[in-house]
């Protein structure tokens, strides 16, 4: 039986992963971009939306409902590889249904009938989801195993964007390595799942089991899906590829900083499971509590950071040529704090405890906010429509979870430490307020005000006694300054 890892060792190997998935964008899009331009990075922008649409049907609801039931199995060997083989089987039949209602449409829409090659190339993400089978290993914790491979994945991507990219006409290969960076490791899941479990045949299959809950997950991914993506395809369609282009450099900065904030939600999930099923509930309220208290702290700041130097954040990431996706990603950024906070109450919460159809609930009403306002927004405003209508659409979802909590998680978000949070924000913004609008090549920019502004944010939290900060920087000083001091 595979090792399981503490939540702090699994948090570290996640960080990592997120910072991984930071830098790989980083070094290269500042690259593509200024090779491809705005409508190549928005044609395969827009081509990866479309597409993640049919990845979304291949696999239903199982990459959430996959954790849950593997980790509520994982000390059965036996039952795990029954769940394991039966949860794949029912994957690979939908992937290959899905397949199928992709090929139809390919076919039947002109606009995407005229980039069949980047469709076909971009189309590979729905066959590694569904054999991969990343559900298990985080359902048994492999964080250390998740991370590696992804980083090798990474590093490879990295050097082949360099070296495969070269001219305005190669969005098919910036398509298709994309792919390759975000969902190709998957093939060593399949390769390497025999360490976790037993492939060859368990018998006495129970399918049906799976598929209520299945559907209801599935039913949640098609609310998310809808409201995460449509504004992109809308844009497409509404307003054309090179509105996608600016829309995707704001994203792109967006996706970064919320895969920094959701990183401790993701990795909570297995264990949070775990102490539901076996009726720990002291152990399930002082996780979630510790959980809203730290993606609040780390949020906060990074949202307002971001919305005062979003500028040069820009100019870095994707050149001036992109100056049109400022105003977006000033935007789009509050929805750090919304996701941040409705994925710890949806996945840990809702979610471990059965409560499936109350996060369905709050993810429908955000598709359907999301729908009505991209489709008043974006016409008038384009990829700044489309920002304000995801952040309409996180607040309806949070405002859904929290009426439906109310009793468990009002408590819990009144420990949160709000007059600090904001007397150590406004120091950090004004330490680092006189770097707005520099001159300074962006990169310099971003360092020194970055450097000024959250190291006054920290200081200011722990002068304050803020528990939370205290906690770590004790650690930090245990672990590192205080044996340098001994020797």
């Amino acid at each position: 039986m595979a090792k399981i890892q503490s939540v702090k060792f699994n948090f570290v190997m996640n960080s990592i992963l997120t910072v991984s998935a930071m830098i790989f964008p980083i070094i290269t899009y500042p690259y593509v971009t200024k090779i491809l331009g705005p409508h190549g990075i928005g044609t395969v922008s827009f081509a990866n939306s479309v597409v993640t649409y049919f990845s979304m049907f291949a696999q239903l609801g199982i990459p959430t409902y996959g954790i849950r039931a593997c980790a509520k199995v994982r000390d059965n060997r036996e039952e795990l590889s029954r769940v394991t083989q039966e949860i794949l089987v029912i994957n690979l039949i939908t992937c290959v249904l899905s397949y199928l209602a992709f090929f139809l449409t390919l076919q039947a829409v002109p606009q995407l009938r005229e980039e069949k090659t980047l469709y076909l190339v971009m189309s590979t993400m729905i066959l590694f989801n569904s054999i991969g089978a990343e559900w298990l290993y985080k359902g048994m914790e492999q964080y250390r195993y998740i991370t590696l491979r992804s980083v090798l994945f990474k590093f490879i991507a990295l050097v082949g964007m360099f070296l495969l990219i070269r001219e305005e006409g190669d969005y098919v290969i910036y398509g298709g390595i994309t792919i390759f960076a975000s969902v190709g490791s998957n093939v060593l899941n399949l390769i390497n799942l025999k360490w976790l479990v037993d492939v060859r045949p368990v018998g006495d299959y129970h399918f049906r089991r799976h598929l209520r809950p299945i559907f209801v997950f599935f039913a949640m991914s098609i609310a998310t899906t809808v409201y995460t993506n449509m504004d992109n395809v809308m844009l497409g369609f509404l307003k054309g590829t090179t509105e996608n282009g600016y829309y995707d450099a704001a994203v792109k900065i967006k996706n970064i900083l919320v895969g920094v904030v959701a990183s401790l939600g993701t990795v909570l999930l297995p264990r949070v499971s775990y102490y539901v099923e076996r009726g720990e509930k002291k152990a399930f309220a002082q996780v979630t509590e510790r959980a809203l208290r730290f993606v609040f702290l780390v949020s906060v700041p990074l949202c307002l950071y971001f919305i005062l130097f979003a500028r040069p954040s820009i100019y870095l990431l994707s050149g001036k040529a992109f100056e049109a996706s400022i105003l977006p990603m000033q935007l789009i950024m509050p929805t750090l704090v919304l996701i941040g906070l409705t994925n710890i109450m949806g996945i840990q919460i809702l979610v471990p405890t059965g409560r499936e159809k109350q996060v369905l609930y709050s993810e429908l009403a955000g598709a359907a906010v999301n729908i009505a306002a991209n489709s008043m927004l974006i016409p008038r405003m384009g990829a700044a429509g489309a920002a304000m209508g995801t952040v309409l659409a996180e607040v309806a979802v949070l405002v859904v979870q929290v009426i439906a909590l109310r009793g468990e998680i009002l408590p819990a978000l009144g420990q949160i430490p709000y007059l600090k949070t904001a007397v150590a924000v406004g120091g950090g913004t004004a330490a680092a307020w006189w770097l707005l609008g520099s001159n300074q090549h962006p990169l310099v920019v971003l360092i020194a005000s970055a450097v000024l502004f959250f190291s006054a944010y920290g200081v200011l939290l722990l002068m304050m006694g803020e528990r939370m900060v205290r906690e770590i920087w004790s650690q930090v000083w245990e672990k590192t300054l205080g044996k340098v001091l001994k020797r």
